[in-house]
């Protein structure tokens, strides 16, 4: 039994190790809070994290998370600002040039078509 019970903490923390590794900062979230890169986030809906888009929709305006944010500080939290990356929103490819699942097909019927075009 102890050999067993050993083999499975070890890949219970092997699990946690990767988990945290790749665990992304959201510039909204109150403990990374970062002003600027959160409000370029609500507006383009994602942020740049390790040189790649994420995509995040969020269902507040600014304000509801600078006041997260700041309830977490003057409870006595200690906010470590996310850095963010530059990558922007991707543009065309499978998402298209507004942010929707591009469609494509056959024809007039499959086509994708834009107002930007």
């Amino acid at each position: 039994m102890k050999k067993s019970a050993n083999v499975t903490v070890s890949i219970v923390a092997a699990v946690g190790i990767a988990a945290g590794a790749d665990q992304r900062l959201d510039p909204c979230s109150s403990t990374t809070f970062d002003e600027a890169a959160c409000r370029a986030a609500i507006q383009n809906n994602g942020y740049c994290w390790n040189g790649r888009w994420v995509r995040l929709k969020y269902h507040y305006p600014f304000p509801y998370y600078y006041d997260t944010y700041w309830e977490f500080v003057t409870a006595g939290g200690v906010a470590n600002p996310a850095v963010v990356g530059t990558c922007g929103p991707p543009r065309g490819g499978i998402w298209g040039a507004h942010g929707a699942l591009a469609r494509a097909g056959f024809g007039s019927t499959g086509a994708c078509h834009s107002a930007h075009s």
